[in-house]
């Protein structure tokens, strides 16, 4: 039983007037991914233009359109705005991109934004994209910006479970969500063992891993906005569940994502948390660090003045003599005391008087 009663649309008049669209659908293949018709499960066309699709999608009322588009131009979405009755913000938003997840319904179209998320191990750091679903009666449009996810992949593997995919656009819908949690348990491991690098990085006094550990706890702020919003948003879908009428198998896949939506966003807030502690300690270690070779350093300026102080004092006391010696080896004939019979031994005792009372007073001083 489908999520949303569909709706029967009557084969387009020969006169009926067309939404625009580019007038080859060869051309648009650069952005318009894949355009298929389902029913029962089942492809029944691939339309190579989005103007075919519409046409095709007239000819099965009771069948689903499921177009994926890359980076979509302006007349494209408002080309499928007009076929779809999309709402102007929400074509806004896809346009823009740079979206926060969300939910939104307008009318009988659901409005999804997602971002996805992808685990880059030669660069080792987390690449984010982003993808709005727009879910209607007979329709899902995907509008993606950026390489994640895969939709190709989903898009075989409910082909491959044409019972599944016969449930109706919102049986795509919960495949892509599926899709999406998935893509983040690499992201999970991956973080997890830069996380123990950087404990060995940080104990091993390595100067570059304050800035590893600040990009990845941006990384992890990034991570957390694209997984905490997917809570508060499963949990509307499954409080839609009675009123939708969604089929009970859908219920239970959609209860299995988001457990595993939980769990993500629990390691993610832990991841965090842990990236916090581990920043504070590294600061700490820094500081102690920079603290033992400030000591170090002051330890050897005072060894450094201990020395000076030895060398300076020893300098006194040999100056003294030098001084005495030098003014009695003046060659004057006119000098007080030159002929003294005891002139000799009195200078010899002033050296040793004067060098000795140095001596004692540098070494009262601890400078010797």
């Amino acid at each position: 039983m489908s999520l949303y009663p569909r709706r029967y649309r009557p084969p387009a008049a020969a006169d009926a007037p067309v939404p625009p669209v580019p007038p080859s659908g060869r051309e648009e293949r650069g952005s318009v991914v894949e355009a298929v018709l389902y029913r029962d499960g089942l492809r029944v066309s691939a339309p190579d233009s989005l103007a075919e699709t519409y046409r095709r999608l007239h000819e099965y009322p009771d069948g689903m359109a499921w177009i994926g588009l890359h980076r979509p131009t302006e007349a494209e979405l408002l080309s499928l705005a007009a076929e779809f009755d999309l709402h102007e913000l929400a074509v806004e938003d896809a346009l823009e991109a740079h979206q926060r997840p969300k939910l939104e319904r307008y009318g009988d179209t659901l409005f999804v934004v997602l971002r996805a998320a992808r685990y880059l191990d030669a660069q080792e750091e987390v690449d984010f994209g982003e993808l709005h679903v727009f879910v209607g009666k007979d329709f899902l449009i995907t509008v993606r910006h950026g390489a994640a996810p895969d939709l190709s992949a989903v898009r075989h593997r409910m082909e491959g479970t044409p019972e599944l995919l016969a449930l109706g656009p919102e049986a795509v819908l919960y495949a892509i969500l599926d899709t999406v949690v998935d893509g983040y348990a690499p992201v999970v491991a991956g973080v997890q063992i830069d996380i123990d690098e950087i404990e060995t990085e940080v104990f091993g006094n390595d100067p570059a891993v304050s800035r590893r550990i600040y990009e990845l706890a941006r990384e992890m702020v990034e991570f957390q906005r694209a997984t905490r919003p997917l809570v508060g948003m499963l949990h509307g879908l499954m409080a839609g569940f009675a009123k939708y009428g969604t089929h009970e198998e859908l219920q239970r896949y959609l209860r299995d994502v988001a457990d595993h939506v939980t769990h993500i966003s629990e390691r993610v807030d832990g991841f965090r948390q842990a990236l916090a502690d581990i920043l504070t300690v590294n600061a700490t270690l820094v500081t102690q660090q920079q603290n033992a070779e400030m000591r170090a350093l002051a330890e050897a300026g005072f060894e450094q003045n201990e020395e000076i102080k030895k060398i300076s004092s020893w300098a006194a006391i040999l100056f003294a003599p030098t001084l005495v010696g030098t003014v009695y080896g003046m060659n004057f004939d006119h000098m007080p005391e030159l002929h003294w019979v005891g002139g000799y031994p009195f200078a010899v005792a002033l050296m040793a008087v004067v060098c000795v009372s140095l001596y004692v007073v540098f070494k009262r001083r601890d400078w010797l």
